[in-house]
């Protein structure tokens, strides 16, 4: 789908990679962000973006939003914190993408680009590529994840949709709010410029994939990609560990702490201590990041710092 002169809905557009997205588009496209703004912000969103504000379980929000002109779906809305352990996640963010696929089927809207995580993929080899099985996730917001995934599947395959799946990396930049490694270091090291507390063991290692790229790689993918359920890695060949992190932010804030590990070899219950993700497949549709992981952390660190 060409991304340009049509009318798009951003579910969670307010949010921190959907405000990105929404900058991007509203240049050559009509925009509509719907977000209950419990995980963004409403001066994130640029000028001349349409604003549907409510919970998206609630389906006369979704009818308020996703209209029969309506082009495609770029479905951000979810409950984001990898870190919780509720059962209640999986079901709200099952829902929400119930209410937008059930309201797109109502009126005849048929493309829709969804934020999936790596997170689906549990504790895979490495690299690890969107054909790998089985898929076992280990946190309540893998799970749920896959579970949206699947309905999209069953609506690419039986109700003639088009569907663009993201397995992200860990995604960096402006915006990036407390509860992400980088803004907590800097957090912390702010109130305490001697020492510096990590979870676990410091080793856990990552891809992370600068915002900006990503919404590259995210539009890239739906003006390129053509089979009616696409999968697809979103991130970096490289990773850098936690510890990693922790020296850059603290050169970047001129400081020398002492680190403080809380032992064990995962952050919290769920986390995956170690992911690199395949994006073979994202390469060979003609999109590659520029950068490696250490580059994307580095200037998201001087971002926020400069923010």
């Amino acid at each position: 789908m060409e991304l340009s002169g049509k009318r798009l809905v951003v579910t969670g557009g307010a949010g921190f990679v959907g405000s990105h997205l929404c900058e991007r588009l509203v240049a050559d496209n009509e925009v509509v962000a719907v977000d209950d703004f419990s995980n963004g912000e409403r001066d994130w969103l640029p000028d001349g973006v349409e604003v549907v504000e409510g919970d998206l379980t609630d389906p006369d929000v979704a009818a308020a939003a996703i209209t029969e002109d309506v082009d495609g779906v770029f479905h951000f809305a979810a409950n984001k914190d990898a870190a919780a352990d509720d059962i209640e996640q999986y079901r709200f963010n099952n829902r929400l993408t119930e209410t937008v696929l059930d309201r797109m089927d109502a009126v005849g809207v048929d493309k829709i680009a969804f934020t999936s995580s790596s997170t689906v993929y549990g504790e895979a080899p490495r690299p690890t590529p969107e054909d790998y099985a089985p898929l076992e996730p280990i946190s309540i917001y893998g799970a749920s994840k896959l579970g949206e995934e699947s309905l999209l599947s069953v609506y690419a395959n039986s109700h003639d949709f088009t569907a663009w799946v993201y397995r992200f990396a860990n995604i960096v930049g402006p915006r990036l709010q407390l509860g992400a490694v980088i803004p907590d270091f800097v957090d912390k090291l702010e109130d305490d410029p001697e020492s510096l507390t990590i979870l676990g063991d410091g080793r856990q290692e990552k891809s992370y994939l600068h915002v900006d790229d990503c919404v590259d790689a995210m539009c890239h993918v739906v003006e390129h990609a053509t089979d009616d359920f696409n999968v697809y890695n979103l991130g970096t060949r490289t990773t850098t560990s936690v510890t990693t992190i922790a020296d850059i932010v603290s050169d970047e804030m001129g400081l020398d702490p002492d680190y403080e590990y809380t032992g064990g070899d995962r952050g919290w219950v769920g986390d995956v201590p170690r992911m690199r993700l395949s994006i073979e497949k994202l390469s060979a549709l003609g999109w590659g990041p520029e950068g490696s992981s250490d580059d994307a952390v580095r200037r998201a660190t001087r971002e926020l710092l400069d923010g």
